[in-house]
């Protein structure tokens, strides 16, 4: 993913975001389908604080990837709902977490055995596997899967690319996407604003349909 344009380039004409119904939640495809285990949230509350938690997304196919594990209060809901899928964490052959957040990390003990990606870290056990992601370089998984550096809500977020699934190519893309009509909201909880809105446009560019951070899945339209 290119990360040097010009705030001339980054807005794409003719594109637009549109919600997906609340029940659409799974995007089957081949090799890969995607499936949102939980929609993140969040919520301010009359006392000034919030409540939030992150969205918990399922890649199926000749690997098992699991896209934010959400907070640690998820720790019952998660196992749970990977076993009503026939799933141990033992099956998991990966998890990434878009950033480090607890509300999107909260859960990564459960994954012992599985490759982890945490914002620009790839590690297997206590081993830590070179990448280019800090230079703003793709992490392919596979020729249908990979790792994108999407950085602004922290200096290290990635997505997750799915190419092939029903409804196109799927970008699970943590905070990078609050939800569909998050507007200017993203910004107030962005360390680099321009940087973000790079990764942002980029992502409209290419993606069919965006897993956010705090909402449902939304569609992007082009002209």
């Amino acid at each position: 993913m290119v990360m040097n344009r010009t705030e001339s380039d980054v807005v794409p004409a003719g594109v637009q975001s549109v919600p997906l119904p609340d029940s659409q939640t799974d995007f089957p495809g081949a090799p890969y389908s995607v499936s949102v285990l939980k929609p993140g949230y969040c919520r301010p509350q009359p006392d000034g604080t919030f409540r939030a938690d992150g969205t918990i997304s399922l890649i199926t196919g000749p690997r098992t990837i699991l896209v934010d594990t959400g907070g640690p209060w998820d720790r019952d809901f998660l196992l749970k709902t990977l076993k009503d899928r026939g799933l141990d964490p033992g099956d998991v052959d990966m998890v990434v977490g878009t950033h480090g957040h607890s509300d999107h990390v909260g859960n990564l003990s459960l994954f012992a055995d599985a490759v982890v990606i945490v914002g620009y870290d790839v590690s297997e056990g206590d081993t830590y596997r070179p990448n280019k992601l800090s230079e703003g370089e793709t992490f392919r998984v596979d020729e249908h899967v990979s790792v994108l550096p999407t950085p602004g809500h922290t200096a290290q977020d990635v997505s997750v690319q799915v190419k092939g699934t029903s409804a196109g190519t799927v970008l699970i893309a943590g905070d990078l996407f609050e939800c569909c009509s998050d507007e200017d909201s993203w910004r107030d909880l962005s360390v680099n604003t321009a940087v973000q809105e790079v990764s942002r446009q980029e992502a409209l560019r290419t993606a069919d349909v965006i897993i956010p951070g705090h909402g449902l899945p939304f569609r992007v339209l082009r002209n």
